[in-house]
């Protein structure tokens, strides 16, 4: 599934795994503002949850486009997996690995991208259920570094990085009890106003393994 923008694409990727039981391969930047997200399971679990994915990206005004592969050919799959890419007109991966704390599951995935060693216990972290991570993307950095600052400046969230998508998009992500996070976003969304455009502002309750596995290094 490619969706525009990196908070739908956060967003539709805790839907399906949530909605059903999919592996999270990589998501791949397309250097126009677009995420293409892979996933792996059985056909019923994939279509299920790229029909969730597709339909929680588009609220969010996402653009999704979506197909799901049967019994994809090996050959096709040396393309469809990406391997580690770095840009260095943005200074960042590429293609992000989802992180997790087992090494069987990271030894059957694609190498992880390095992340912090708090950030690499998404499974265990999921079933806190105070938790909650927080997404502001914007295009221009301006806009966004006033909505952060706002946004910490109004409830107690921990930043947790940035990533950049090409074209002006930049996401910023904090993490905290799910009543300051909320508070946070909304607060940085108000000052977003005419220093950019807000692409999307999300709050993701209780977050997917996946989700917490691809947040952006501090």
């Amino acid at each position: 599934m490619e969706t525009i923008g990196l908070v739908p694409t956060m967003a539709a990727v805790d839907a399906m795994e949530k909605s059903a039981r999919v592996r999270i391969i990589q998501c791949e930047l397309n250097d126009f503002y677009g995420v293409a997200t892979k996933i792996a399971g059985t056909a019923a679990a994939v279509a299920t949850a790229i029909e969730t994915g597709r339909r929680m990206a588009e609220q969010m005004g996402g653009r999704p486009v979506a197909a799901v592969i049967l019994r994809p050919d090996p050959g096709a799959m040396k393309t469809i997996v990406s391997r580690p890419e770095f840009n260095p007109l943005i200074q960042q991966d590429v293609v992000f690995f989802p992180r997790f704390e087992s090494a069987v599951e990271a030894a059957a995935n694609s190498p992880p991208r390095a992340r912090p060693a708090a950030l690499q216990q998404g499974a265990s972290m999921s079933h806190d259920s105070s938790l909650a991570l927080g997404f502001i993307e914007t295009q221009g950095f301006t806009a966004v570094f006033e909505a952060i600052d706002a946004a910490c400046k109004a409830a107690n969230v921990e930043v947790l990085g940035k990533e950049k998508l090409g074209g002006g998009y930049v996401t910023v992500v904090v993490r905290g009890e799910l009543s300051a996070v909320t508070a946070a976003i909304e607060a940085g969304k108000a000052k977003v106003g005419e220093l950019g455009k807000l692409i999307a502002a999300h709050v993701v309750a209780r977050p997917s393994p996946s989700v917490l596995a691809l947040l952006p290094k501090p």
